[in-house]
């Protein structure tokens, strides 16, 4: 069976050795590199391909540059999207937890966390799924809990009512050819319109259109 490998990106010392401990005891996982800060988290991480890099956000270097856990994380799976990056920080505020997930982070944990959870975690990234420390998974229970959806006609008042129904379309992964045959429109007409969506939403191809308007809950709505 072979064996998970690991890096670790962290500034705190006494972090990283309790990590490269817990890893030691495993027989699963496989300990290949440390990272102090972001600069050499991306450099390690390109150089190492490891199957998970444990990551946290505040890393400044001696020379007080910043490339944090966040930054890094967008720039390694720009290159690397194979690798499932896992967040273990003290940051457990709304706008870490999703600027990290938004950058495709797989995971959330808070330093503090059990060492038994820390292994079930990389664990179970290194098989593709998502995963939340409890009070992370709390947290955003609450959060979407709180948040009441808007009308239809709040959103992207930008866009037509045509055009909104195509970006929700377009959010379900359906291309200009579907898209046209469920609305009886020509495949002319829905390029036209996915344009004039891509223009107006400042957006720069469908990837990040998808992003916005699931972020608004646009594609689940129109299903």
């Amino acid at each position: 069976m072979d064996k998970i490998t690991v890096l670790i990106a962290d500034d705190e010392r006494n972090i990283r050795i309790g990590l490269r401990a817990l890893f030691q005891s495993a027989e699963d996982l496989v300990l290949v590199g440390e990272a102090t800060n972001g600069a050499e988290a991306v450099h390690l991480a390109a150089d190492l391909q490891p199957d998970i890099i444990l990551m946290d956000i505040n890393m400044p270097d001696p020379d007080g540059n910043i490339l944090n856990g966040i930054e890094a994380t967008r720039r390694i799976l720009r290159t690397s999207p194979h690798i499932g990056v896992l967040m273990l920080t003290m940051f457990d505020d709304d706008d870490s937890v999703f600027a990290a997930m938004r950058e495709g982070a797989r995971g959330y944990l808070l330093k503090g966390a059990l060492k038994a959870e820390i292994l079930r975690a990389v664990r179970a990234v290194s098989s593709g799924e998502v995963i939340f420390g409890a009070a992370i998974a709390q947290r955003m229970a609450r959060y979407f809990a709180a948040i009441r959806p808007a009308p239809l006609s709040e959103l992207f008042p930008e866009l037509t009512g045509r055009e909104r129904e195509i970006l929700g379309l377009i959010a379900q992964h359906l291309g200009n050819g579907d898209i046209a045959a469920r609305l009886s429109l020509s495949e002319k007409t829905v390029r036209n319109h996915v344009s004039n969506i891509f223009d107006k939403l400042q957006v720069a191809d469908r990837a990040e259109a998808i992003l916005r308007a699931r972020e608004a809950g646009l594609g689940a709505r129109l299903k």
